[in-house]
């Protein structure tokens, strides 16, 4: 059992370190794509799909960070925390919804998001409302 948590300390702080590179290249990224949008003709004007594109990649790297923080709270408690994966898994369909072209999309799928982010949102609503309750 010992090995086993070994292998499962140098795992989560490799995935870790990983989610670091990631996150540190995908700021660049974001920053690199803000100055070349500003910079290119007309110049200083960034149009609805640029900014659309832009807070996609922006809320990309908020999930990246958030992932990290999973991550070092299960090193540091051993113990996965529903309620930030939730938070994680909230901001992911947030940036669906950002990146979504409403006029090419199924309406099927509207009401599936729909009902991710009500199952989500309720899922976390209980969760701090017991951890409240146990406090």
């Amino acid at each position: 059992m010992k090995f086993f948590e070994v292998v499962e300390k140098y795992a989560s702080y490799s995935l870790l370190f990983l989610m670091a590179v990631i996150v540190i290249f995908a700021t660049i990224e974001v920053g690199y794509e803000i100055v070349t949008h500003l910079f290119s003709p007309p110049g200083f004007f960034l149009g609805v799909a640029d900014l659309l594109d832009l807070f996609g990649l922006f809320l990309m790297v908020l999930i990246g960070l958030e992932l990290m923080t999973a991550i070092r709270v299960f090193l540091k408690d051993h113990n996965i925390h529903a309620e930030l994966m939730l938070l994680v898994a909230i901001t992911a369909i947030t940036r669906k919804i950002v990146i979504l072209d409403a006029t090419k999309i199924d309406p099927m799928l509207m009401f599936a998001v729909g009902f991710v982010i009500l199952a989500l949102s309720g899922g976390y609503y209980l969760i701090r409302r017991s951890r409240a309750a146990s406090d």
